[in-house]
């Protein structure tokens, strides 16, 4: 047996964003219908200037693949000290039936990928469906991936975008524009950003209230990015209150995400919480019922979604003779009995 190496630019070439939104579909149905293992995730915090490591583990027993991805960020010394990239991600796939190591493969491109496709998921169950414009508040890599997932489920005719650095703003203006050809509103404010969406996806670092209630109109559906993880936060609690409440993971986000602080503040309790992405998309659970419910998608990312969307890259990558093979394993040398 032998295993596969996929570099980055093969990652990039063995995937469509199409083909990303239907990987994430599966794995929101599976999670949520009981066939994944999937234990917290590890993080390890290291000391200072360097970043953090992340570890995420899933199985699912569908496609019997057990898959592994160690992610780090936050090390600014890497570029110039070590000619590395400030952020990297390596993902390892199992055979489930017997632990060997199939593919090893560049993670630095699957995790924005797949969050991106999470959004472009709950857009396609959960928004109006005659919803035309979307806010974006954070224009960083993730607030372009969102774009690029959301318009292949529906066609966005405008975009409102904020951040709070102004060359970055401009620049993910002129980037949108030339790349979808949608145009970009520069807003002058968070709120009049907030007051004309249809879609409102945020994808900030999660350090403060950036959304108030008060600016939310009925009907706003809610893609919630950048709050992954205990201490990070996006919006006013408040908004929860007669929201409809959707998780990728309902032990997750009561935990690390953004449905943590209305719950912390006693504004809601996990009997509020509508269900799982998962559920809706099974038809176990409705998803809008009507045009002036403000919903709300909590996602924090799960191994899962990074197992479907791998999978179906290592499927590609052997369909399409990509990658180089090496030899992990070496056969154990027979048993002669007397």
């Amino acid at each position: 047996m032998k295993t596969l190496l996929l570099k980055k630019e093969e990652v990039a070439q063995l995937i469509c964003m199409r083909e990303v939104i239907a990987a994430v579909e599966e794995a929101f149905v599976a999670f949520s219908g009981g066939q994944v293992e999937q234990p917290d995730y590890i993080g390890i915090h290291l000391p200072p200037p360097r970043g953090e490591i992340d570890f995420k583990l899933g199985y699912y027993r569908a496609n019997e693949v057990i898959s592994m991805k160690a992610s780090s960020g936050g090390f600014p010394d890497n570029p110039r000290t070590y000619g590395l990239p400030t952020n990297m991600g390596t993902i390892l796939l199992f055979d489930g039936q017997t632990c060997a190591l199939t593919c090893v493969m560049d993670g630095s491109l699957i995790t924005g990928l797949r969050t991106g496709a999470a959004g472009a998921v709950s857009v396609k169950a959960l928004a109006r469906k005659d919803a035309k414009t979307v806010t974006s508040i954070g224009t960083g890599i993730q607030a372009r991936l969102q774009i690029r997932a959301i318009s292949e489920v529906m066609a966005i005719e405008e975009i409102h975008a904020w951040d709070n650095h102004p060359e970055t703003l401009a620049k993910y203006k002129a980037d949108i524009e030339r790349e979808f050809g949608i145009p970009v509103v520069m807003a002058a404010s968070k709120e009049d950003a907030v007051r004309r969406a249809d879609i409102l996806v945020t994808t900030t670092r999660g350090k403060g209230t950036l959304v108030e209630a008060g600016w939310v109109k009925p009907g706003t559906h809610i893609v919630a990015i950048g709050t992954d993880q205990q201490g990070k936060q996006e919006f006013e609690p408040e908004i929860f209150r007669n929201a409809k409440i959707v998780n990728d993971s309902i032990a997750q986000c009561v935990t690390k995400g953004e449905t943590w602080h209305p719950l912390n503040a006693h504004i809601i309790t996990k009997d509020d919480i509508h269900g799982e992405i998962g559920e809706i998309l099974a038809g176990k659970k409705p998803g809008r019922e009507n045009d002036d419910e403000i919903t709300i998608f909590d996602s924090t990312g799960m191994a899962i979604q990074d197992n479907t969307t791998a999978s179906r890259i290592y499927r590609n990558a052997l369909e399409n003779g990509v990658g180089a093979f090496f030899e992990f394993f070496t056969q154990p040398p027979e048993r002669h009995h007397a």
